[in-house]
């Protein structure tokens, strides 16, 4: 044999093992072969944590939705008064969820970072709406994700208001992600027909990662993050719960967003010439902080639960709203309106349903876990409602309206 046969390249073959699938193989980066991208970025795995990602997301969706027409009602929505405790579940499953949702988007990104800037850039019709589509995505969930994690640790280094902003971008990134799902359907159909493990990897590829290793990472990830957070919500898990911005700290036993300071009522709050107009129609009574005292009071066990996720059981008592409204007028149904001694900002007044306005849970509050109500958390009086968000607990009420 002469030097030049010796030198001559070996023919290799390709196993059917480590065939690229022509999905696959169409979307590699130029001048890379089959059998060079892990294993661990195979359509088997980036199918699988897509999924597991959909999920979250889909939760996530849903949850906000939910949230935001509470808090901006449309006229065809109605949400119920009973469990007390519903708003504390939605809410908390929205904010678990997407901070589940945060590593799973981390891995799915890895997994498909080669194929991203695959040739052709654009090619067919099909394929633009498909890159399209995933930039739209890419670029929304990242902004979701991330605003609203800063809003649970109520950080705002941003001059958009942070409510209407995530609300539109939710519906961006879930239309873009419907898109992509019907584009990749086939894809993924095909990819979830095979095992996820396959066999034994390569030296190379087993140096980089298993399919196996990234899915059991992925999903060790979700569980950290999610538990990271969930005390907030979760009493049983508040201890663990390392990344909970809030878990009950604060007085008489509950966090605090915005102190009686931050709303400039401290003086009107503590004032003796203090009254609480309550109007039934074309009746009006104005009660001191001592006569609503001394009308009959009642209890209820209602948790505070807040958009950004944090939620705490407390023992509320004062008067019925439904009997507060009796001692001033014929209460004959309709939305009541609540206003704050704070002049200005986003939730110094709300509305309250009908439904919840009859309901037995609802209080005009004076007393918080058998201690009068601390300044903080509203004295002199305060609206207490079940399944509403803590923004729409009005706090050191001046005014009461029922509405025609």
């Amino acid at each position: 044999m002469n030097e030049h046969d010796r030198a001559a390249p070996v023919p290799t073959t390709k196993t059917a093992a480590h065939e690229e699938s022509p999905h696959e193989s169409e979307l590699l980066l130029p001048g890379i072969v089959a059998g060079q991208i892990s294993a661990a970025r195979s359509a088997a795995v980036a199918s699988r944590v897509g999924i597991a990602l959909g999920i979250a997301i889909a939760i996530c969706f849903v949850t906000g939705l939910i949230s935001h027409w509470i808090q901006h009602p449309p006229p065809w929505f109605w949400w119920p008064a009973n469990p007390v405790w519903l708003y504390r579940l939605t809410q908390g499953a929205h904010v678990v969820s997407g901070v589940v949702a945060i590593p799973l988007l981390l891995v799915k990104l890895w997994s498909v970072f080669p194929r991203l800037f695959a040739r052709p850039l654009i090619g067919s019709p099909l394929r633009l709406l498909e890159r399209g589509s995933i930039a739209v995505l890419v670029g929304s969930m990242i902004f979701q994700l991330v605003t609203g994690l800063f809003n649970t640790a109520q950080f705002y280094p941003w001059k958009f208001f942070f409510t209407t902003t995530h609300y539109a971008m939710a519906y961006i990134a879930f239309g873009a992600l419907a898109v992509h799902l019907a584009v990749k359907l086939p894809v993924v159909r095909a990819a979830l027909a095979r095992p996820a493990a396959g066999s034994e990897p390569p030296p190379d590829e087993a140096r980089v990662a298993s399919r196996r290793g990234v899915l059991v990472a992925a999903t060790a990830a979700a569980v950290v993050a999610g538990v990271a957070i969930a005390g907030q919500s979760v009493p049983l898990l508040r201890r663990i719960s390392v990344l909970a911005p809030r878990s009950g700290e604060g007085p008489q036993g509950l966090p605090v967003n915005r102190t009686a300071n931050q709303a400039g009522v401290s003086e009107q709050a503590q004032d003796a010439e203090y009254r609480l107009e309550v109007s039934v129609g074309d009746r009006k009574r104005r009660f001191t902080h001592a006569e609503l005292a001394a009308l009959p009071q009642t209890e209820a066990e209602v948790p505070v639960a807040c958009v950004e996720g944090w939620s705490v059981s407390a023992h509320w008592s004062g008067i019925r709203l439904r009997d507060l409204l009796a001692a001033v007028g014929d209460y004959r149904g309709g939305d009541v309106a609540f206003r704050s001694l704070e002049r200005s900002g986003l939730y110094n007044r709300s509305v309250l349903p009908q439904s919840h306005v009859v309901d037995s849970a609802t209080l005009v509050a004076l007393r918080l876990n058998g201690e009068e109500l601390d300044l903080d958390h509203g004295y002199p009086c305060r609206l207490i409602a079940p399944t509403r968000p803590g923004v729409l607990q009005t706090k050191w009420l001046s005014a009461i309206e029922v509405r025609a």
